[in-house]
């Protein structure tokens, strides 16, 4: 068994795809139309047939309690794996993303916390 498909839900998903994308260098997979939404992937261009990540719309009236709680809590929606915590740090950083938290050493692992602009927290890590 595999993971093949997670989501973080989002308030836009034009936004999410721009930032997702440009910003932190997802490549799209699917853009389906259902409707007003979209059936909208991406994955890491290092993966293109890996796991992929769903930018799901907030529609649901449960979404919003939930994402305001993660995000008051400081809890990340979700974890993506890069090769070193400080240099996405400051490659983020320069383009404008704010981070919640900045990079912390915890044993074998760094993490770093940033607002995805759609509502949620995301963590970045890398094991040494």
């Amino acid at each position: 068994m595999k993971i093949h498909l997670t989501s973080v839900f989002v308030d836009d998903q034009e936004n999410a795809l721009r930032f997702y994308t440009e910003v932190l260098g997802f490549v799209r997979k699917h853009d389906v139309p259902m409707g007003t939404d979209r059936w909208l992937t991406v994955v890491s261009p290092e993966a293109p047939d890996g796991t992929e990540l769903l930018l799901e719309p907030s529609g649901h009236p449960a979404v919003r309690p939930y994402k305001e709680a993660l995000a008051h809590d400081g809890i990340p929606a979700a974890s993506f794996a890069v090769d070193d915590v400080p240099a996405e740090f400051d490659r983020l950083r320069a383009l404008g993303v704010r981070f919640t938290q900045e990079p912390v050493e915890m044993g074998a692992i760094t993490t770093a916390v940033l607002d995805d602009t759609c509502g949620n927290l995301i963590q970045i890590v890398h094991s040494k």
